[in-house]
């Protein structure tokens, strides 16, 4: 009996870290999925789908890049997450390298196309809502995404850290397209922004209920996305930006 005890013992000790590390894999996996339908859900009528939509929407060469570049990251978180719950850690980190690179890229195509289509007055803001103070919300990506996804990159050898503060910056990534969610758009800054933190939410739900208390990546990553929400909106709305809109557009 005690010998059957102790194997009883030792078999439940190792299903409970088992089990979590299920319910850790289904999370972040579905996470990532939910993002990327997300994703597929906003920018549908105007670059996935388009053909058959049937929309007007002129799809230009830089457009076409930015969007691939895109659609290659959401692609890339899924794909990194399932490699992570197969144990290939091994693959996981050699794509992490692209990965790396990839972000550079996005960067660079973001600001270039959110410049461009300011420039040629096609930023297409909501109502109430002036094209200067969308370039503020586009350019922020360029500054909030790096802090975020460079802090995941030092922080790569904590997975627990690492897996949060790249999904946290890819929600900078993903506000993009809940903005042109059919309804949202008129909503405005705040209204795709509160929806976008949704994710988050789920987020800090999910640390409660496997940890008993918000993570750290998740407590300090999450503030500063949602800090630099009103943040922008009132750079947007100040005279010295719109002066540099101006600037922009002549």
């Amino acid at each position: 009996m005690g010998a059957e005890s102790r194997s009883l013992r030792s078999t439940s000790a190792t299903a409970a870290p088992n089990a979590a590390a299920r319910r850790e894999r289904l999370f972040f996996g579905g996470m990532t999925i939910a993002m990327l339908i997300a994703v597929l859900v906003g920018f549908g009528p105007t670059y996935f789908f388009s053909t058959i939509s049937g929309t007007t929407f002129e799809l230009t060469r830089p457009l076409h890049i930015h969007g691939a570049a895109f659609t290659t990251w959401m692609v890339l978180l899924v794909i990194q997450t399932t490699l992570v719950a197969a144990g290939r850690t091994d693959v996981h980190r050699k794509l992490g390298v692209a990965g790396a690179v990839l972000a550079a890229v996005m960067m660079v195509l973001g600001a270039y196309v959110a410049l461009t289509r300011f420039h040629a007055g096609l930023m297409n803001p909501p109502p109430g809502i002036p094209a200067g103070v969308l370039l503020s919300v586009a350019l922020a990506t360029i500054v909030v995404f790096p802090v975020l996804f460079g802090s995941a990159l030092l922080l790569r050898r904590r997975t627990d850290y690492h897996k949060r503060l790249v999904l946290i910056a890819t929600l900078e990534l993903v506000t993009a397209a809940v903005a042109r969610w059919p309804g949202v758009s008129s909503l405005g800054p705040p209204g795709f922004f509160a929806i976008t933190d949704l994710f988050l939410v789920a987020l800090v739900v999910y640390d409660f209920s496997s940890r008993g208390r918000i993570h750290p990546a998740t407590l300090w990553g999450g503030l500063f996305l949602i800090a630099s929400q009103p943040l922008r909106l009132a750079v947007g709305f100040s005279a010295t930006w719109a002066a540099f809109a101006a600037w922009v557009a002549s």
